[in-house]
């Protein structure tokens, strides 16, 4: 008797999750041009919302620099909308020197193709960066950051990040800082992940 009403609700799960449509993946923002790609197609804007909104895990390992010493960072960045073309972007991680936060106020100017983000990071200093958004007929975009110099434990610091973004589910960041009046130097090249949950749902 057990074993039929077993039977019988293995059943009914199936049947109520065969009901229930999939939800479809995140598509790419290139338009579907039933043609191969030319020179003279425009590359779409970027989508802000549609590719950020979310929660992204990421790692990023970072050599002893400015911002304190190396070693491994994992975290979780999450972007939600604040209003028109205005975002917020909430990053909590662990490194080498502890648990950190970092508050990202973000505003896309779309018709000019461009970012500017103010950070506020718990370890003690403020920033302000400027980016270009480009992309390409391969549907893969770049979003140019350089920020303003500002100071990290007496030392005069700039940031370049490079973001790719490779494909609805993850992205790539080429940072590399400059520290002291000195070059440029790499500071990692970290992956942020869409989280899988909410990409089944």
């Amino acid at each position: 008797m057990k074993a039929l009403l077993a039977a019988a609700l293995l059943l009914l799960t199936a049947g109520v999750a065969a009901q229930q449509p999939a939800a479809p993946p995140p598509k790419g923002q290139m338009p579907a041009l039933g043609r191969p790609t030319e020179s003279t197609d425009e590359v779409p804007p970027l989508d802000f919302d549609a590719y950020f909104i979310g929660a992204w895990d990421f790692e990023w390992d970072v050599p002893d620099g400015p911002f304190g010493p190396g070693g491994s960072i994992v975290g979780t960045t999450v972007y939600r909308v604040v209003g028109d073309g205005r975002y917020e972007a909430e990053t909590r991680a662990e490194g080498p020197s502890g648990l950190y936060t970092v508050t990202e106020r973000i505003e896309y100017r779309k018709a000019a193709k461009a970012l500017v983000k103010q950070v506020t990071d718990s370890r003690g200093y403020r920033y302000t960066s400027r980016a270009t958004v480009g992309g390409d007929l391969g549907g893969i975009y770049y979003i140019l950051y350089e920020s303003e110099p500002f100071e990290v434990n007496g030392a005069r610091v700039q940031v370049k990040e490079t973001l790719r973004l490779l494909s609805p589910y993850n992205y790539r960041v080429a940072i590399t800082v400059a520290a002291g009046g000195g070059a440029f130097a790499n500071y990692g090249n970290p992956w942020w992940r869409k989280q899988i949950k909410q990409i089944q749902e």
